[in-house]
């Protein structure tokens, strides 16, 4: 596996735009993305073990851009099942959200189908992608489970990243990996040991009382760290499911192949009825604010351009030695009305400016070869360079 590149610049884009939540709920942290208009039913989209909310950046981009709402989840530290339960209602009823579509990877997906057994009417339809049914194979492969609590964070790091294959990769998913370690790298040692006693406790996940109709699962065909017996014992369970298969994508198929899989979120949203409203897309804002159209934004935008245009005119007007010409506002005055005088300008001539800026560098050069000259003479004296070599 080669080292961690630096952060991509679709994300370095993402990061500056798209705000970061962390609210305190009861005893948990939750740390999220959420964007999109408010109207439309969201898509909450739920790690694995190696992931962050910041691994679905590209499907909150591309997916928000097109009138979707789309929130990324971190997994908070929880130590059972029960409590994710409990904690991840709670985490909906403080967003005042009440209707959702989980779209789980790994872990997550197992998360998401604990979600929809044990509360049905919340959930209205699943996409899982490279998950399992139950725990067992999980725990009987990991005999240290009893300790994770204890065992150092640089040992549950190691034990995470094992789990993904190292290369050699194609460079889409090569990138991927590079990406997912990145995300490890910012998990602290209880997150990762919360996250693994999850996935070796013993739990499976029950008959859902949904329509196989409204579950999709999206598996890649090439390899994964789940094993693909599990992968064959989710298909039989769902048999009526849609199946979405990448022919390539690896552990992280939603980084290395995110044109494939925003489609298929969006041939799935679309097939369980949610529609998107790309008329009141907003552009990207700092604040996060959402839900007012284009238009407004972009009208709300030229008054503030206006209104900064007309400061700067006011403020320039009662300078007399400004170097820059007066601006003028759009909306004040008449178009026949003649340009203010600029007698009062007096702008520094092009003789002097560089006559000034050669004076200011023969100084500058003095300085610096009086300086060498006085360092070289300490160390000189002082013992430091043999005089030969100078």
């Amino acid at each position: 596996m080669k080292g961690v590149s630096s952060a991509p610049g679709d994300y370095v884009y993402f990061k500056s735009q798209v705000p970061l939540h962390k609210i305190p709920i009861g005893t948990k942290q939750w740390r999220y993305y959420d964007y999109g208009p408010k109207t439309v039913p969201p898509l909450i989209c739920i790690p694995g073990i190696a992931g962050t909310a910041d691994v679905y950046y590209k499907q909150i981009m591309a997916l928000s851009m097109k009138g979707y709402r789309v929130i990324s989840v971190d997994i908070p530290r929880v130590w059972s099942y029960h409590e994710w339960i409990q904690a991840f209602e709670k985490f909906l009823d403080t967003i005042d959200v009440h209707h959702v579509h989980l779209y789980g990877t790994s872990l997550g997906g197992f998360l998401a189908q604990l979600f929809a057994h044990h509360r049905p009417r919340r959930v209205k339809s699943l996409v899982l992608s490279n998950t399992y049914l139950d725990t067992r194979s999980f725990a009987a492969a990991m005999s240290w489970a009893p300790f994770v609590s204890w065992t150092p964070s640089f040992l549950l790091k190691r034990y995470v990243l094992t789990g993904i294959r190292d290369g050699p990769h194609e460079p889409f998913i090569a990138d991927s990996v590079d990406f997912a370690v990145s995300q490890v790298e910012t998990l602290s040692k209880d997150d990762l040991a919360s996250r693994l006693t999850l996935t070796v406790e013993a739990a499976s996940v029950g008959s859902l009382p949904h329509s196989d109709s409204f579950i999709t699962i999206m598996d890649t065909n090439d390899y994964c760290a789940i094993p693909q017996v599990l992968k064959d014992e989710l298909a039989e369970r769902y048999p009526e499911a849609r199946r979405a298969y990448l022919k390539t994508g690896g552990d992280f198929p939603f980084l290395s192949r995110p044109d494939e899989v925003n489609l298929h979120l969006q041939l799935h949203l679309r097939r369980v009825g949610v529609e998107p409203r790309p008329e009141v897309v907003k552009s990207i804002s700092k604040d996060g604010t959402d839900g007012t159209d284009s238009n407004s934004q972009s009208k709300k935008k030229t008054d503030e351009d206006k209104e900064d245009r007309s400061n700067n005119t006011h403020q320039g007007s009662g300078s007399s030695t400004s170097d820059q010409s007066p601006t003028f506002p759009e909306s004040s005055g008449s178009s026949n009305d003649p340009p203010l005088p600029t007698d009062s300008i007096n702008p520094v001539s092009m003789d002097n400016l560089l006559v000034m800026q050669l004076m200011t560098g023969e100084v500058y050069k003095s300085c610096v070869v009086f300086t060498l000259c006085y360092c070289t003479l300490v160390l000189v004296h002082g013992g430091f360079i043999s005089r030969q070599s100078v």
